[in-house]
């Protein structure tokens, strides 16, 4: 793992730290410190789901915002530590490979929102796929519809760990 100050997307809030006291206490119990960085396996997982093809010839869409998502974030449970404000809590798991089988449906949503869509991780303990958009956005997708969940990673991160409602993506 190399480690590394001047992290891609990283967005600092003047005079607070990158993340909400909640945020950063489950990340720091997951293993996460500033600086993380492994890009050795985010390669390996980009590798993975470039050489993937689904049943109907759908492949997955790999792009530098998916990448640095998954060096900084990779392999780590977070699990949250504090009751949700809006909605529950729930553990996530950012490992693209959980959504290798899902082309078709990232390759779908991409096309409603007019970008390209890659594999994140899961919520839930497999209840949702997490995906990111080549601008970084996040959004979860599960049996009741799809959801923004923010305009980064870190953004996203915020939202799930601390049970605020997202906004519901809507067609048309």
């Amino acid at each position: 793992m190399h480690d590394r100050t001047d992290v891609p997307g990283q967005h600092n809030r003047p005079g607070t730290s990158r993340f909400p006291d909640t945020v950063a206490t489950a990340l720091r119990d997951a293993g996460w410190e500033p600086g993380r960085w492994d890009i050795r396996r985010a390669e390996e997982w980009a590798d993975a789901l470039r050489s993937h093809t689904s049943p109907g010839g759908h492949q997955h869409a790999v792009f530098p915002a998916a990448v640095e998502a998954w060096a900084e974030f990779g392999g780590l449970r977070i699990t949250p530590t504090a009751p949700g404000r809006q909605i529950a809590t729930a553990t996530v798991h950012i490992d693209p490979l959980s959504g290798l089988h899902l082309a078709r449906t990232l390759k779908d949503l991409g096309r409603a929102l007019e970008t390209e869509v890659a594999p994140l991780g899961e919520e839930g303990d497999g209840r949702a796929v997490l995906a990111i958009d080549t601008e970084g956005r996040v959004y979860s997708i599960d049996h009741t519809g799809d959801w923004y969940l923010g305009s980064d990673i870190d953004r996203a991160l915020e939202t799930l760990m601390t049970g605020v409602q997202p906004a519901r993506l809507t067609s048309g």
